[in-house]
């Protein structure tokens, strides 16, 4: 498996044969521009240019990966930097036009579609992979084989700071030992998806745990900490299965443990979502950038996609987006308020 790299940086910087790329931008209403295009993927040596990514921490591996091969290919005459700052501090550069690309583990709110709107940046949203929302406790923890999300709502939710503590206030039979909680930080979409699925609302959360917009810091804390619970990406959980014990998660139909097959055939709910990359409509006309997002989106980027250790999309999926990219469809269909329902395939169908 490819293995992402530097996840303790905050900022790294690619130059030569590492190269980058993410997006974002503003919906409400769908436009059509003109045919961003450029050099043909045979004349990849002639690309030329600097692409700013900066997102989410759980998409990274996958840009990381993408980007040194995309990069390999270009003969080292694109630089790229990328930025971690999570997926609501990578909008908040994006808007700004900070970013070229804007990697996202959770669909854009309205308040950064407004956020672009007023700053006058359009972005093309594209889907990119499958991820499954991993909650995990410490390898040499015995009690914990399966949660409810009732029982992760009694954990996280914003009445139990400070008031259920310790383990047995879940299930009476499990210790009366002190919960060491560990979670990404409030700019992360992995903290926004778990929220609002979990307790009903983005954002809404206890407070009371070690927060980190990088999963490695979390990897550490709940390894080290023998009675701790945790949670981000399956993709780090994979990379780390020797440190961590993964929880079954009970959505209402028994308990189902993350893996590829569950998490891409819809089993494991309410937990698998859908990761982004958003790619500003100025940016997407240049070649260098046009180009990285096909790659992307093609056979390549697929394979690359799986051996990060995400999950990629039927292929009809990435073909729509492709389709959606060179159409220059700017706009959201996943996030703000007009967020349509439905599988990806069909939102995605549905936005072309």
């Amino acid at each position: 498996m490819w293995k992402a790299r530097n996840y303790l940086s905050l900022i790294v910087l690619v130059v030569g044969s590492i190269f980058l790329l993410a997006c974002g931008n503003s919906p409400d209403q769908l436009e059509t521009i003109s045919d961003p295009s450029g050099i043909q993927s045979n004349n990849m040596s002639e690309l030329r240019g600097d692409i700013a990514i900066d997102g989410s921490s759980t998409v990274f591996p996958i840009v990381e990966a993408v980007a040194e091969e995309f990069g390999i290919l270009t003969g080292g005459n694109v630089r790229v930097t990328v930025g971690i700052s999570g997926t609501g501090g990578g909008f908040k550069k994006f808007c700004n036009s900070e970013t070229d690309v804007s990697d996202a583990s959770r669909p854009i709110k309205q308040k950064e579609v407004d956020m672009c709107s007023l700053e006058g940046v359009k972005y093309i949203e594209l889907p990119v992979a499958i991820d499954g929302l991993t909650v995990m406790v410490n390898k040499s923890n015995d009690f914990v084989e399966c949660m409810t999300i009732d029982e992760l709502n009694k954990i996280w939710s914003p009445e139990s700071e400070d008031v259920v503590t310790t383990w047995d206030q879940i299930r009476p039979e499990w210790p009366n030992e002190k919960m060491d909680l560990y979670a990404p930080g409030v700019d992360s979409g992995t903290f926004d998806y778990f929220t609002e699925t979990v307790n009903g609302e983005s954002q809404a959360s206890r407070g009371d745990f070690t927060a980190s917009e990088n999963d490695n810091v979390l990897i550490q804390g709940i390894s080290g900490s023998k009675y701790s619970l945790g949670y981000f990406g399956y993709a780090y959980y994979s990379e780390n299965i020797d440190k961590l014990k993964a929880v079954a998660i009970d959505g209402g139909n028994g308990c189902v443990i993350p893996n590829d097959e569950v998490i891409n055939d819809g089993a494991y709910t309410p937990l698998s979502r859908p990761l982004f990359i958003y790619v500003r409509q100025d940016a997407s006309d240049t070649p260098h950038v046009s180009e990285f997002v096909k790659y992307f989106l093609g056979a390549e980027g697929q394979t690359l996609v799986a051996e990060s250790g995400y999950i990629p999309f039927p292929q009809e999926v990435y073909d729509f987006g492709i389709t959606k990219f060179l159409d220059g469809i700017t706009g959201t269909v996943f996030g703000g308020d007009n967020a349509q329902k439905g599988s990806v395939a069909d939102v995605l169908a549905g936005s072309i």
